[in-house]
């Protein structure tokens, strides 16, 4: 199957150990769904600078189809990572650098032909998304941590519909799986972390995945990592159950690595002859 990411890419900063990797929730996603099997694609814009030209190199080595990506003059977007002592990462200072996009009509086209597009808040399409969701076969939609108000307006548009909740209980997963499935979405999923992840489809009642046990280096990309192995499982024709122990034991595995999927650089210092790349580079 083809899945390809739309929207947000970064380069993760971690102040001590000195590295940046590639990341991002639309990015993560078409990188974890290749890995896992997929036909996968990015579209989003880099910088002209060495964390774009990172990015880029990585996407290539992973294999994943970046023909409508764009390369942008300006600074690529970047967020700070600090790691507990558990492995569980915090966010700092970020940028979106030049990150933010306009569909065009070709770029559509092109999605129509994937069987599953996916996106999220970080990617500030919300407005591009009507024009989106009827061009692409399927849309997904990482929510994150967003309210109720934000997403309710969007949950028509989509196939499925990815809420962070790392706080609630069953059956405050449950509600919202319901509430969601009201609106359109046919898979609704609600990720807690260490609690597991509740996944609803609609006319099931919700199924419930506990995590695999695994000492973590860093979570960063968890997420997004069960969430691409997920679609892929399912759009694959896997059973639900089957589906989501196969995403919970590869979330597993990229908690056990470093990053979102790996491939780090020294982050350079603003200004320095090594934070600028060719202009011409695409």
């Amino acid at each position: 199957m083809r899945i390809c990411g739309v929207g947000d890419n970064v380069v993760d900063r971690y102040p001590r150990r000195g590295l940046m990797y590639p990341g991002g929730n639309a990015l993560n996603v078409a990188v974890h769904a290749t890995r896992r099997g997929a036909d996968g694609a990015y579209l989003g814009v880099t910088g002209n600078d060495a964390a774009g030209a990172h990015i880029r190199a990585a996407l290539a080595a992973e294999g994943v189809r970046t023909e409508r990506a764009r390369t942008a003059e300006g600074p690529t977007a970047y967020a700070t990572v600090h790691l507990d002592d558990g492995g569980n990462r915090h966010f700092g200072d970020c940028s979106e650098g030049v990150s933010r996009f306009r569909l065009t009509p070709d770029d559509l086209d092109w999605l129509a032909g994937f069987d599953l597009v996916h996106t999220g808040d970080c990617a500030h399409l919300e407005d591009q998304l009507p024009r989106l969701a009827r061009a692409a076969r399927r849309t997904s939609y990482d929510f994150s941590d967003r309210s109720w108000h934000y997403a309710g307006p969007l949950l028509p548009y989509l196939y499925c519909a990815v809420f962070s909740r790392p706080d609630a209980d069953d059956t405050e997963a449950a509600h919202l799986i319901a509430r969601a499935h009201t609106l359109g979405p046919r898979l609704v999923v609600v990720t807690r972390g260490g609690r597991g992840a509740l996944i609803g489809r609609a006319g099931r009642a919700p199924y419930a995945q506990s995590v695999v046990p695994v000492e973590p280096l860093d979570t960063l990309g968890a997420g997004d990592s069960f969430i691409a192995a997920l679609l892929v499982a399912l759009l694959d024709g896997r059973p639900l159950e089957e589906a989501a122990a196969r995403a919970a034991a590869y979330a597993a595995e990229v908690c056990a690595l470093p990053g979102a999927f790996g491939h780090p650089a020294a982050f350079p210092v603003p200004g320095s002859p090594s934070a600028t790349v060719d202009r011409t580079a695409v």
